[in-house]
């Protein structure tokens, strides 16, 4: 991954580093669980817990033999005695790569869950701040009904709570181990090596595997990042949508600490939406990574390597990618400029076409058929629509309209907080708290 589009922990969960240090654990756990058999003197055991990982060897070990677990073997051993010839016993490659992996993908299962409670939290604020904050729902890109600004906030902090019960799911599917020799026949290795080993380092035996776990929960894992993904995408493309100079609904943090303060290289007054763009570009990234993880669920017989090398770019770059835009827009959310001036400006545009649907619901309920009422309402909304004219007004003055509403039923249909009465039902199945409208009539 780009060095501009990683965050600290994550990047140390898949750093090389970190890697060796697991490869080095399952060995650790290894040689203990064959102590317990009996079959490694418990003496060698306690000193191998003392075993440590030479990067110079391996480094050396690896230009001569291309083989990273024969060269890890052959650097750790050289801080043993006569017990190193413990290390690696029964074993094959992918007991230990493929072990450590998921534990890898444990941390970083772990490290995103934490970053969409943040991002929640921060998502259920703004929420409840704007809840009564009135501005245009849209269809189609189209002026549709007004709507509370919260509501937006809160359904994209629902959806946040989905994926974090996909990662859940997720984390359980990842967090196995397999310590069963080179076709998963345990034939170099008893079952209750394995048990003990993944015991040891917190994971579940998988229940049968061959030479390698199978793929599938590894694809989970990069499907669900690539939903987590898809998601940013799409909340970002709504800041960028409502931060377009004619909407300009809200605004990116912007010239604060931490945040962009140039737009353009050639114009001043330039301030984009930068960072949601970002958003949008690296999800792109990881939905496309999604396709190769399934790609790798299909392999030769006991297994290829074909999956490899793709998986050495993949599976950290998804995750280092997902940690980043997630952080990225829980910032863009909490510092993000609301201008509910421009929001009722918004409102007013198309001069009370909003309502059309409360004028049709009120005079089906006053008798009128619904095909009459909603072409008497459509002669109105057009006319204002084309002629730039007042709904509000063309309606009033009616008696089409007036003979079966009266005035000032009529007058009364023509209020924003109608369509925000509901909120606060809305908010308290989320557990929100909401305001109460206080605006007026239009």
């Amino acid at each position: 991954m780009y060095y501009r589009y990683e965050r600290k922990r994550m990047k140390e969960i898949w750093s090389e580093d970190n890697m060796f240090d697991l490869w080095l654990k399952i060995e650790i756990a290894a040689s203990v669980a064959w102590a317990e058999l009996g079959v490694v003197p418990q003496e060698d055991a306690d000193k191998i817990r003392n075993a440590k990982f030479d990067r110079v060897l391996y480094d050396k070990w690896f230009e001569e033999t291309r083989h990273d677990v024969v060269s890890f073997t052959r650097s750790v051993t050289p801080s043993l005695g006569a017990e190193g010839r413990w290390i690696h016993h029964g074993l094959t490659s992918n007991d230990v790569k493929d072990t450590a992996l998921s534990l890898q993908l444990v941390q970083a299962v772990d490290e995103i869950d934490a970053g969409i409670d943040r991002c929640m939290g921060v998502l259920k604020i703004r929420a409840e701040e704007l809840s009564a904050t009135p501005c245009i729902g849209r269809s189609h890109g189209i002026h549709a009904e007004p709507m509370a600004f919260g509501l937006k906030l809160a359904l994209w902090w629902d959806e946040m709570r989905r994926h974090k019960k996909r990662l859940a799911l997720t984390r359980e599917m990842v967090s196995v181990g397999k310590i069963s020799g080179p076709v998963g026949s345990y034939a170099s290795i008893p079952p209750d090596i394995e048990e003990s080993v993944c015991e040891q380092v917190g994971l579940d035996p998988a229940p049968v595997s061959n030479q390698i776990l199978q793929r599938d929960r590894h694809a989970q894992f990069v499907q669900t990042l690539a939903l987590i993904g898809a998601s940013l995408e799409k909340f970002a493309t709504e800041v960028r949508a409502l931060q377009r100079t004619e909407v300009r609904e809200v605004e990116e943090p912007f010239g604060t600490p931490g945040f962009v303060s140039t737009g353009s290289s050639s114009m001043p007054h330039k301030r984009n939406p930068e960072l949601s763009e970002r958003i949008c570009g690296l999800a792109r990234l990881v939905r496309g990574h999604s396709q190769t993880a399934l790609d790798n669920v299909p392999l030769w017989h006991e297994r290829d390597i074909s999956h490899s090398s793709a998986e050495r770019m993949i599976l950290p770059d998804s995750a280092l990618a997902i940690d980043y835009i997630l952080d990225t827009f829980t910032r863009v959310v909490e510092g993000m400029l609301v201008f509910p001036e421009n929001m009722m400006r918004n409102l007013e545009l198309t001069k009370g076409i909003v309502f059309s649907e409360r004028v049709l619901l009120a005079l089906v309920e006053s008798g009128l058929d619904r095909t009459s009422a909603y072409e008497l309402v459509q002669r109105h909304a057009l006319a204002a629509w084309d002629k730039n004219e007042d709904f509000r007004e063309s309606v009033k003055s009616d008696p089409d309209v007036t003979s079966r509403l009266g005035a000032d039923e009529v007058a009364g249909l023509f209020d924003y907080g109608y369509y925000l009465r509901h909120v606060g039902r809305t908010f308290s199945r989320l557990g929100f708290a909401s305001k109460e409208y206080a605006g007026a009539t239009a």
